[in-house]
């Protein structure tokens, strides 16, 4: 293990130095000489998220399995041990060679959510770096991002060299190599970059040109001339050529401290068929591709024996739609059981769940259950697409209270398009529904107490939906309809809602054009860090910073859009063509459902990839 870079005294007066250290099973250290690039992969937030993460820690294994290269990792320091560094004068660093994170060839950063970005900024000041890309040199790393909130490029145009859009796996190795062949052939900064730009999949934000009108309105990103050449007009997104063989680790690693999520998580397929016309998810992670039984068995073996994990988690967009959950379930039940390792299976469907599936969940431990109607009544259920119904609901968590469950959380969204006070009073009734039923299964006999919990988060209008074009509610009407919700609600069942502040600037962020790039800039030499937590988000500090800049957040995510107009992120390609967009929205409008992908092929325009479940279906 590395010397720790900081001293003892300054990690023992902090909040969980285990963040800090290093060292953990199964982290991967290399020795001078044994490669060429240096590099790490960044998570804008604290180590308990990022180690959470398992994009992150995939990725992360996947770099120190390519030869010569070296990947370490780098999260954001909490605010109590970052106020240390800066008064002391110590850098951001690395977790395997507690190293500067400045003297390392690449910074790669996953963008997860949009409240993280003033962190991005506030990371790369605390390296040493310069955080605008325009202000590099050929002795800075270069900086570069990915994940899922990178597709809308433009907000954090200014503070990363590049952007790879899509599935990393293939295309991480890729960027490295040609990065490793620059830094040998002794490349400066723009010929570098100038090589990676050919990379399928990578965005080069300094080799466009960004037009607004006279109002400020966005009009165009195009290539500047001299990049012709090299800069596509759109980027297509990246996809992995096979994801049943794409990269799977044989061991994992392990945090010092306890996490989020502890705990290994397969992901069992990748995309969605259901098209919930709110879901960025669901749009930019198609078409649908599944691994094999097989193939996720023998992965879940090896990551027991080389983790010592005691619970396997399933992951996906839904779960329960694997077309081979019972076998794989069966075959994970023969490794785990024996060995108390419980399995668990998140994001079930209400239309799929099953007593057989309640049976494997609780086959070790039973936890908590979470079923998603997302909207209270019909009408905005089948505006937004979610293929459920009430029976749906009740048929389900009658299995769950009839084999013993008695805690249940209701996800629900709030705001949603075409929404009325009647559709929150709706999610009041449902929650009410769902108390009578486990009263009426319990009724005559001694039954511990049901705990039923209703979770509202706001709808937030994001790139590559639908919904893309229509406007967010304001922050009193957001408190307005939560209150609704909250005075039709009996005192039996829970209430949970999201910041409504939060909401409103995840919005105007998520379809900001470039200069919010100058808010977020602005914001952080305000004081913003840690905006995704409650704690630490001051709205009045944003409100200024888009003040100081003459704009508006309301302009962003308030307005409703021309499907007409030119948006911000139409250079990007996500497959999913925006004219299929459009569609969906008009039947949004007259509450038409569409079928899952698994029954008929909507033309969404994914089939043009020839992978997984479009294999042989219509193109748009």
């Amino acid at each position: 293990m590395s010397e720790l870079y900081l001293p003892d005294s300054m990690l023992l007066s902090v909040e969980k130095p285990g963040r800090y250290i290093g060292g953990e099973l199964n982290s991967v250290v290399k020795h001078e000489g044994t490669y060429d690039v240096h590099m790490a992969i960044c998570f804008a937030d604290v180590y308990d998220i990022g180690m959470s993460h398992l994009g992150f820690k995939l990725l992360y294994h996947l770099l120190n399995d390519q030869d010569r290269v070296w990947c370490e990792r780098v999260f954001a320091p909490w605010p109590d041990l970052e106020d240390k560094m800066r008064e002391g004068g110590y850098r951001l660093f690395t977790m395997e060679s507690q190293r500067e994170a400045r003297d390392l060839d690449m910074l790669a950063f996953s963008l997860q959510y949009e409240m993280s970005y003033t962190n991005v900024v506030n990371m790369l000041d605390l390296a040493g770096i310069p955080v605008l890309s325009s202000e590099r040199g050929d002795n800075d790393p270069i900086v570069f991002c990915g994940g899922p909130s990178a597709n809308n490029t433009e907000p954090m145009a200014d503070f990363f060299d590049f952007f790879n859009l899509g599935e990393g796996e293939e295309m991480l190795p890729e960027i490295v190599e040609v990065y490793r062949g620059c830094k040998l052939a002794g490349k400066n900064r723009i010929e570098t970059l100038k090589a990676i730009a050919r990379v399928s999949g990578v965005y080069v934000p300094s080799f466009y040109d960004c037009v607004f009108d006279e109002s400020g309105a966005f009009v165009s990103l195009t290539p500047k001339p001299e990049y012709a050449e090299i800069a596509p007009k759109r980027i297509r997104k990246r996809l992995v050529s096979d994801f049943e063989n794409s990269y799977l680790p044989e061991q994992m690693i392990v945090p010092n401290i306890e996490v989020v999520h502890d705990r290994i998580m397969l992901e069992i397929f990748r995309g969605c068929t259901r098209g919930c016309r709110f879901c960025q998810a669901g749009f930019i992670y198609r078409p649908v591709r599944e691994r094999s039984p097989e193939k996720l068995t023998a992965a879940a073996q090896k990551l027991l024996d080389s983790t010592g994990y005691e619970e396997i988690s399933l992951l996906s967009l839904s779960t329960s739609d694997y077309t081979r959950l019972g076998e794989l379930t069966d075959d994970l039940l023969e490794i785990t059981v024996p060995k108390r390792v419980s399995l668990a299976l998140p994001s079930l469907r209400l239309d799929s769940f099953s007593f057989e599936l309640m049976e494997k969940v609780s086959a070790v431990r039973k936890s908590g259950l979470t079923f998603a109607p997302e909207a209270g009544t019909q009408r905005l259920r089948d505006i937004i697409n979610k293929g459920v119904n009430e029976d749906d609901l009740l048929r389900s968590c009658r299995t769950a209270f009839e084999g013993g469950w008695s805690t249940v959380k209701l996800y629900f969204m709030l705001g949603l398009p075409f929404e009325t006070d009647e559709d929150l009073i709706g999610i009041a009734d449902l929650a009410h529904k769902v108390l009578a039923l486990y009263d009426e299964i319990h009724a005559g006999r001694k039954a511990r107490r049901p705990s039923i919990t209703v979770s509202v988060s706001t709808f937030v209008p994001k790139p590559f939906t639908p919904f893309q074009w229509a406007p967010q509610i304001p922050v009193p009407e957001i408190i307005r309809r939560q209150n609704v919700i909250k005075e039709h609600l009996s005192r039996r069942v829970s209430f949970s809602w999201h910041d409504p502040e939060t909401s409103v600037l995840e919005g105007a962020i998520s379809r900001g054009d470039r200069r919010i790039g100058k808010v977020i800039y602005d914001v952080w030499k305000a004081g913003a860090r840690y905006d995704a937590w409650q704690e630490f988000l001051d709205y009045g500090r944003w409100m200024e910073a888009f003040a100081k800049n003459g704009l508006h957040a309301e302009d962003f995510n308030r307005r409703e859009r021309s499907t007409e107009e030119a948006l911000p992120w139409d250079h990007v390609d996500v497959g999913v063509t925006k004219a299929f967009l459009k569609r969906e929205l008009e039947r949004a409008r007259q509450g038409i459902v569409t079928p899952n992908c698994s029954e008929k092929c909507a033309g969404c325009g994914v089939a043009s990839y020839g992978r997984g479940i479009c294999v042989g279906q219509i193109q748009d």
